[in-house]
């Protein structure tokens, strides 16, 4: 196995080359692309990468709040700066829906009842629900992943939400990768180095894992073994079945990776 040295002008001009490859044998001159933006730096630089390989005319961002959205005007300086076309779509009539049609059901009694996975994952699968729909309505389009492998090792994602898609450029990329895209393509700051969060429970991913990413990274690129190991490693082979079975096609850099994935 090499080792790891991460080259973000050698790396960034392979995905947007991939996305241009793919798209062409996936679609035609005219296909257009669409992200589900949240204001996060996968999102960003996905979105970012989409307008570098295909020019800005072919890339929808939308925006799909669940009520209110605290941080939605990054958002919306997302695809500001990109100048790309975009929507907002508020979920939150549809993600009422589904909890009353529970409750009408006899499946809940009360609102309360609903579990933290219900109301974590339920959105999610919502929102690419919707992605979906536009594509469907507008037509000739994909629906691009956003997530990285440094979630995918440790299962933070919901499958088949934000873990599906059409295809994944930045999935077998990690965070600390993304993140120096973003800045080599001279995304905002604020943006690229957001500290990631769900946007529902009030906490970001590490307070919610245990651990941080740059452990998993470590772990992943060098086979360095941080405090963290074996919870890592545990949740890993608990969460590898999402990944197997949604295995998108996806842009795979020549760099070393320690887990199978």
């Amino acid at each position: 196995m090499s080792e790891y040295n991460f080259d973000v002008k050698k790396v960034t001009a392979e995905v947007i080359e991939w996305i241009q490859k793919w798209i062409s044998e996936n679609g035609n001159e005219r296909t257009k692309v669409i992200i589900g933006v949240s204001g996060g730096k996968d999102s960003s630089v996905v979105s970012a990468l989409m307008v570098k390989a295909l020019g800005k005319d072919r890339v929808i961002g939308v925006m799909m709040p669940n009520g209110q959205q605290k941080d939605i005007s990054d958002s919306q300086t997302l695809v500001s700066h990109l100048g790309i076309k975009n929507y907002t779509v508020n979920i939150a009539k549809a993600y009422e829906g589904i909890q009353s049609a529970f409750a009408d059901a006899g499946i809940i009694q009360t609102n309360d009842s609903f579990s933290s996975v219900f109301k974590t994952n339920t959105p999610a699968r919502l929102r690419m629900a919707t992605l979906y729909g536009i594509g469907a309505q507008i037509g000739n389009c994909r629906i691009v992943n956003t997530c990285n492998l440094s979630e995918d090792l440790v299962g933070y994602s919901t499958f088949y939400g934000d873990a599906a898609g059409d295809f994944a450029p930045i999935n077998k990329l990690t965070t600390e990768e993304v993140v120096a895209i973003g800045d080599y393509l001279g995304l905002p700051s604020s943006l690229t180095h957001k500290a990631p969060s769900d946007g529902m429970c009030g906490k970001t991913d590490e307070d919610n894992l245990g651990f941080t990413y740059h452990e998993v990274n470590e772990i992943a690129r060098k086979n360095e073994k941080g405090p963290n190991y074996e919870k890592i490693i545990a949740k890993y082979k608990a969460n590898l079945f999402k990944v197997k079975i949604i295995a998108l096609p996806c842009y795979r850099p020549e760099l070393p990776l320690f887990l199978e994935i």
